[in-house]
């Protein structure tokens, strides 16, 4: 009995060991950051539920009264990409302050909106403009970081597509879409379409972007 009582014991042990190594996403906040966002899909193909924190840094001197005084927070945000495995979470890239605040000066315009989304097993940050358009780019998990393979972006005048950019990182070939038919109606656009070859030595990566608005892809 002696023998089977220090079993249990020992097998009780381990169980508790076992759950106190079990990460959850919140475990990876750093301080003086608080969570904004959390998106779930399966980014490294083993059909596990992955997890994408947007954090937003905690700071009162960024709390300012704008333009129409309102106080507004414009403390920056980040992004933290967890992979899931047997004991929850663990970390696999990230970023802790390259998007702007939610509450920018947009000027005349308003700001655009950040979406991120998975989807192929890819990590899509999106910025919506509305009416004016969008940019999206695409970021795969590879040679151990998040690097940027794909970016794509429409310029609207309302319904209607004035322009559109495709760039592939990995084949190097870019595709830019004009609108030839100035007088055009949604729907009734006519493209003329132009490949060129892009030069670039290494893959961005996400964890270097330090800001991703000042992320110039015109260089390409």
């Amino acid at each position: 009995m002696n023998i089977l009582f220090k079993l249990s014991v020992l097998c009780l042990l381990m169980v508790l060991v076992g759950q106190a190594q079990q990460r959850v996403p919140s475990d990876f906040i750093p301080e003086n950051y608080k969570e904004f966002e959390t998106i779930y899909g399966d980014l490294n193909k083993d059909g596990l539920e992955d997890c994408v924190l947007i954090i937003k840094k905690v700071d009162t001197t960024q709390i300012v009264v704008n333009q129409y005084d309102k106080k507004v927070d414009r403390n920056r945000r980040g992004i933290i990409v967890l992979f899931k495995n047997k004991n929850g979470y663990q970390l696999a890239d990230q970023n802790l302050d390259c998007f702007s605040s939610e509450n920018e000066d947009g000027g005349v315009y308003f700001p655009p909106d950040l979406w991120i989304n998975i989807k192929d097993h890819k990590l899509h940050v999106h910025y919506g403009h509305g009416r004016y358009g969008y940019w999206d780019y695409t970021f795969r998990f590879q040679n151990a970081n998040f690097e940027l393979i794909g970016y794509d972006s429409s310029s609207n005048r309302g319904p209607v597509t004035l322009r559109e950019t495709s760039i592939n990182f990995l084949t190097k070939k870019k595709l830019v879409k004009v609108n030839i038919n100035e007088d055009s109606e949604d729907g009734d656009e006519n493209f003329e379409e132009t490949w060129s070859d892009i030069e670039i030595d290494h893959l961005i990566q996400l964890s270097q972007i330090k800001d991703f608005d000042a992320l110039e892809m015109f260089q390409f």
